[in-house]
């Protein structure tokens, strides 16, 4: 009976949402749906045997979440540095991260998987909770979520009928507003819309670059658009579209050596992106099934001073169209003591990418001529004709996949087994054309100067298709035991990252095509450079959760240990390269604890604490230069630590009731390469808050980093020169919030 239902729901292929939870008792679901919109489509009442931190409410304003960066340090072991542009949205989890490529985080929003973490960092308004589930969880989210997942939803029509409007302004001429409305349009049907509108200058300063120097500045724009129909009492459905724009300035990195940003070419990242995705639900007596279905889109452009120098050495530009296509279809069940989930997934993404390299006249001069004639004997030298070179780089990737996933939990007394298997399938194709066109001559020195004794035309076309396939099991097995209060479990899981190619790689293949030609050897193996394998790992853990009945005091604990093989890691590699590569470490084991306290003493008093350490090694690894064996990760921390407190005060006065919060966020230390040669010390940041909250409206006065710590948030070595990002320092500023509700 079951299976036939599940048949019927997959041949309706459009999109589910939620209903309210099981009852445990009559273990039925409950059928009307009007007035509601629950999250966690997948999760189920087991679903706590694995932990998660959760910001919601009031929490929201107070931790200023905007967007998955804020979660950062609130989360154990979650940290999400700000550096280099939007672009750069890296997640680092309990030794684990990478800055290009897949991420080991997965991200919904309102449903929506997106599946390209360079569109990870986007502001969202009117947020009605974050989850950041931690630990691997490939069965039921897929390749992107090896090291956890985060599920963003924002506020329903359901919940919330009237106008929020929101005025905030900051330092550094930062300021933010947003309008939204959310009404019934009739008893089964809600509707919303909302626009977001901010602007920054940044904190820094390019001095070469007069005309530009700004290199903090964002402009950014929101839309959304969400609606809710429940057209019976078992069925419902939930659109929401998104669109975005972003243009900002970005990457202030200081050469270290001058102690300034100075880059005389022109250095942007632009952004836009379109979401839809449509969710509808069918909600039986024992069963839901639901399918997700969603599009995006991103059209973005990120134009680079790739040298951060005065000198006219390199840029790179690269453009990018990627659509990326899901469909989720899944249907969750329980009878008596037994639950279960089923379901399918696919997702096609293809992306035309244009990433050409241009080097100007220093970069000929020094990283190319100066090369070539120091093997060419006294007297002779090879010039350039033109001081302008074009390494042109042009990719189509295909990538698709399809996955079959099954999670069941049986309750057995005090006791309760949850299981669970994904079968992932994965081919990633790509076509590249890389080509250049340029000549140089051979000179002669001569007592009335160089003479010119040939010309030699360098003509590269280097076009092909590269493909490969992955084929993965990824199985996971809880055992939980209640004790009363406490919740004590063991788990363990396979998690995995799909391979692929390293783009900004190609134009180093054509410049040591053209070294070649000029009859000088290569510095690296290219074609290792190309390609980097998946990434696998096990992930155990154990882990004791202290809810009391009561519930002004929840506590938890969780010691884990993660084997990694083929550990994905972005590298600048040696030499006079001009791109970021994807390189496999042979093998890296992360072990550490994490722990969180949410207590409320009294009435009016909230506490919020958070610990995570990780100790995350290399246990085999040679980087071409040394066995690595025993050396930090690099940018991932050992340690991360949060400290929140929020106090209502006891009297109120014209209706408005004030309160005061404040929080430390630690985190430290960060090793900056694979030979931790170089690393940023542990450090903290203090931010505080006084709010006066009236029924129709609240003010914030607020500051962040207001004991001006000094940190870096990125170092890195680029043609033989160091560079860091220096953090932002103190800011304080007002946010206004004015809702009219109907």
């Amino acid at each position: 009976m079951y299976m036939k239902n599940f048949t019927a729901i997959l041949l309706v292929a459009v999109c589910g949402v939620t209903a309210r939870p099981m009852d445990a008792d009559s273990a039925e679901y409950v059928t009307e749906l009007h007035d509601v919109e629950v999250v966690g489509l997948k999760q189920m009442p087991d679903d706590n045997l694995q932990l998660s931190t959760v910001v919601e409410g009031k929490a929201i304003d107070e931790y200023r979440v905007l967007t998955v960066r804020d979660m950062s340090e609130i989360t154990p072991n979650f940290y999400v540095p700000a550096y280099g542009s939007r672009m750069t949205s890296s997640i680092y989890v309990r030794g684990l991260g990478a800055r290009i490529d897949q991420p080991v985080v997965g991200l919904n929003v309102d449903n929506v998987p997106y599946l390209n973490k360079d569109s990870y960092d986007f502001d969202l308004v009117d947020i009605k909770r974050v989850e950041v589930l931690r630990g691997t969880r490939a069965v039921l989210n897929g390749r992107n979520s090896m090291a956890g997942q985060v599920n963003i939803y924002t506020l329903s029509p359901w919940d919330f009928q009237g106008f929020r409007l929101k005025a905030e302004f900051g330092r550094a001429n930062s300021a933010n507003a947003a309008a939204s409305w959310y009404g019934r349009l009739s008893g089964n049907l809600a509707t919303s819309v909302m626009g977001n509108i901010a602007i920054t200058d940044g904190f820094y300063k390019n001095t070469a670059n007069p005309g530009d120097r700004d290199c903090g500045r964002e402009h950014q724009g929101t839309f959304r658009w969400k609606l809710s129909w429940h057209p019976v009492s078992r069925w419902s459905l939930s659109n929401v579209a998104n669109v975005s724009g972003y243009k900002q300035n970005g990457y202030p990195y200081e050469h270290l050596a001058t102690g300034k940003i100075a880059y005389n070419d022109t250095t942007f990242y632009r952004r836009f992106g379109f979401s839809d995705g449509l969710t509808v639900s069918y909600t039986g007596k024992r069963m839901i099934a639901t399918s997700v279905t969603s599009v995006q889109y991103i059209d973005d452009n990120m134009t680079l001073d790739q040298d951060f120098r005065p000198e006219s050495i390199f840029t790179l530009t690269q453009k990018r169209h990627e659509w990326a296509l899901t469909q989720d279809i899944f249907a969750k069940g329980v009878r008596d003591r037994y639950e279960w989930l089923i379901g399918v997934f696919g997702f096609y993404k293809p992306t035309d990418m244009k990433a050409p390299v241009t080097f100007g006249d220093d970069g000929i001069r020094t990283l190319i001529e100066n090369n070539v004639n120091s093997a060419l004997p006294p007297g002779m030298r090879l010039r350039w004709d033109e001081r302008s070179i074009l390494l042109g780089s042009d990719f189509k990737t295909r990538d698709g996949g399809f996955a079959l996933y099954h999670q069941s939990s049986y309750r057995l007394g005090a006791f309760t087994f949850q299981g669970g298997l994904r079968w992932d399938i994965e081919h990633v194709g790509m076509d590249y054309d890389s080509h250049t066109s340029t000549s140089a001559t051979m000179e002669r020195q001569t007592p009335a100067g160089w003479i010119p004794l040939g010309t030699r035309p360098i003509e590269i076309d280097d076009h092909g298709h590269l493909s490969q396939t992955f084929n993965e099991l990824l199985p996971q097995v809880i055992v939980s035991y209640r004790a009363g209060i406490v919740d004590i479990s063991a788990s363990a899981a396979k998690g995995y990252k799909a391979g692929g190619y390293n783009t900004q790689m190609f134009s180093d293949v054509l410049l040591q095509q053209m070294m070649a030609s000029m009859g000088q050897e290569t510095d690296y193996d290219i074609d290792k450079m190309l390609t980097y394998k998946p990434e696998r790992l096990w992930n155990y853990e154990l882990s004791a959760q202290i809810t009391p009945t009561h519930g002004n005091f929840t506590a938890e604990a969780v010691l884990f240990l993660m084997n990694c093989r083929n550990q994905q890691l972005t590298v600048f590699p040696d030499g006079n390269t001009t791109g970021r590569a994807m390189t496999n470490a042979g093998r890296t084991r992360s072990y550490g604890v994490e722990t969180t306290v949410q207590w409320s003493p009294v009435n009016r008093l909230s506490l919020r604490g958070s610990y995570g350490y990780t100790h995350a090694v290399f246990t085999r690894y040679d980087n071409g230069q040394q066995n690595l064996k025993g050396k930090r990760l690099p940018y991932a921390p050992a340690h991360t630590l949060f400290a929140g407190a929020d106090y209502t005060l006891p009297f109120t006065f014209w209706g408005v009731t004030p309160s005061v919060s404040a929080d430390v966020r630690a985190v430290g230390d960060i090793y900056w390469d694979d030979m931790n040669s170089a690393r940023q010390p542990f450090y903290a940041l203090l931010n505080t808050s006084l709010n006066f909250t009236h029924r129709l409206c609240s003010v914030s006065f607020w500051g962040t980093n207001i004991t001006n710590t000094k940190y870096n948030t990125f170092y890195f070595t680029s043609v033989g020169n160091v560079f860091v990002q220096r953090a932002n320092p103190w800011s304080v500023g007002a946010t206004l919030r004015i809702n009219f509700e109907q």
